[in-house]
């Protein structure tokens, strides 16, 4: 499981390092992979992300910018790789999830990635998703580790994660990234889309609902993308306010989490994520969750 330098990491989102003839001229031999990333207003940071989905160097790639209307000059980024996009539009929208939406409609690829106009791809993830799938063709969703980054794109942390358990994902929270997973297109005729009334709890009602339906999870034990963390991201700005807990609240009730469960299944949580952690080797990231949720008070915590 190798974890990529901050060098290597700064030196792969700075400049184009791919082959122009790769990326335009696709060889089906591959899996067609499509990237669906939304944008407004994060011209600092859009072209980053956009150069982690070319510099992968995939060849049978599909990469959609739908911008919410940005007027910060993210346009102009866009426009600058217009020639190795499948589609863009820059128009006013209902937010985010509806975005999303707008890409997930008319993407053409059987594998499906969406990453966020501030987060990024680490290098040889598409290869690697595609060989999986490739593998395991019973297999819905993928989900590997993922970075945090800064604004400077240095490294300032990690989350490691396990195989998926719907019941710790909705019991003691994330077990799972969007800038990490990868989901097969069929997915969408079985579930549905992002839900355009939740602005901030989407991802977790999406693939809940994915769990809830039987969708087949395999997690994989690489780094495949990482997450900036800055004061203007949404996850920085709303994470437990008080819109971020009533959106929560409201797909919690619609899947059946009942309250007086939270703590027996916030035991079991942690002893299946402990188990894990512990098969996978990841020790010392065993030791670092119980010495950070101790010093929040968040042990047996409900989520």
């Amino acid at each position: 499981m190798r974890k990529y330098t901050e060098q290597e990491i700064k030196k792969f989102i700075s400049e184009p390092l791919f082959n122009e003839r790769t990326v335009l001229e696709k060889d089906f031999s591959f899996p067609k992979i499509s990237i669906i990333t939304p944008s407004y207003n994060q011209k600092r940071f859009l072209e980053k992300t956009i150069l982690s989905v070319l510099n992968q160097n995939y060849p049978n790639l599909e990469l959609i910018i739908i911008d919410g209307g940005s007027t910060d000059g993210s346009v102009d980024i866009i426009k600058k790789y217009e020639k190795y996009l499948a589609y863009w539009v820059s128009e006013k929208d209902r937010g985010q999830s509806d975005g999303l939406n707008k890409g997930f409609k008319i993407t053409a690829g059987e594998i499906i990635g969406w990453q966020n106009s501030d987060d990024i791809y680490l290098p040889d993830a598409f290869l690697k998703i595609a060989d999986f799938f490739k593998q395991n063709s019973r297999i819905d969703i993928i989900c590997g580790n993922r970075l945090d980054i800064d604004e400077n794109d240095n490294i300032i942390g990690e989350s490691r994660f396990t195989r998926f358990s719907p019941i710790v994902y909705q019991y003691d929270g994330i077990s799972l990234g969007t800038q990490v997973v990868f989901w097969r297109k069929s997915l969408f005729s079985k579930i549905g889309y992002l839900d355009i009334n939740l602005q901030l709890a989407m991802d977790y009602d999406f693939f809940l609902r994915a769990a809830k339906k039987e969708a087949k999870f395999k997690f994989i034990p690489y780094y495949l993308g990482a997450m900036r963390r800055h004061n203007l991201a949404k996850t920085e700005m709303f994470l437990g306010t008080i819109p971020h807990q009533k959106e929560l609240d409201k797909i919690d009730k619609k899947y059946g989490r009942k309250n007086w469960l939270n703590f027996p299944l916030k035991i079991y949580s942690l002893f299946f994520r402990t188990v894990n952690y512990f098969f996978q080797g990841d020790i010392d990231y065993i030791l670092k969750g119980f010495k950070r949720r101790i010093k929040r008070r968040t042990l047996l915590r409900g989520r």
